[in-house]
């Protein structure tokens, strides 16, 4: 049995993409860019905030000196509207209960800036639902670095065979394998069960009760 579940934010505890979708899309306009599709967020997402702007200029031949002015209007509209539209996903709540019913211990391990996810867990979840939650941090690798399961693990003391990171994305899988620890694929976020798969997810499950039935 596991002591201990660590889960990614955004696509797994909750859906985020519309709040995204509206502050790169706000702040591309701004810069006289044309707006991405919210669907095609799907796909530039994961990776932080950097990475997002990146990908959203992408198709623009000046996008490298575009970036660092992009992620700061992403980031100072974001700040404000990070929980308009988002909302923990439908069993989420019930899963967490339950887990701390059974004295499994929680942590969220996140590419979002630690200030945005810190403030987003505050509102979204209530007190005291998590034993620690990291988001991207100055001098600490992004996922699927294993920086940030590594912090948590030594946090809660505890060895690498008593913990499993819950995550919707390939980035997620590769950094459960990165720090040594057993991995799930949650279908319901923003990547497909294909991408989980052939990433190599140790489970796949369908919604958030399944992940009850062997924690």
């Amino acid at each position: 049995m596991y002591k201990a579940i660590i889960f990614d934010l955004d696509g797994t505890l909750i859906d985020s993409l519309e709040d995204i979708a509206d502050a790169m899309n706000n702040s591309l306009v701004k810069m006289g860019y044309a707006p991405h599709s919210v669907e095609a967020y799907k796909k530039m997402v994961g990776n932080g905030a950097m990475k997002l702007c990146e990908r959203a200029l992408e198709n623009y031949t000046d996008y490298n000196e575009k970036t660092e002015t992009l992620c700061s209007l992403f980031s100072e509209y974001y700040s404000e509207h990070c929980t308009d539209k988002s909302l923990p996903y439908e069993g989420i709540p019930y899963l967490i209960s339950e887990l701390k019913n059974n004295h499994i211990k929680l942590a969220v391990a996140s590419n979002k800036p630690d200030g945005f996810t810190k403030s987003i867990i505050n509102q979204m979840f209530p007190e005291d639902s998590f034993s620690i939650v990291l988001g991207k941090r100055q001098n600490r690798e992004a996922k699927p670095a294993p920086d940030i399961i590594l912090d948590i693990l030594n946090e809660l003391e505890l060895s690498k065979e008593d913990v499993i990171l819950a995550g919707d994305s390939d980035v997620d899988i590769m950094t459960a394998a990165n720090a040594g620890i057993k991995s799930i694929g949650c279908t319901w976020g923003f990547r497909t069960e294909e991408e989980l798969t052939a990433a190599g997810a140790d489970f796949i499950v369908n919604s958030p009760e399944e992940i009850l039935e062997f924690i």
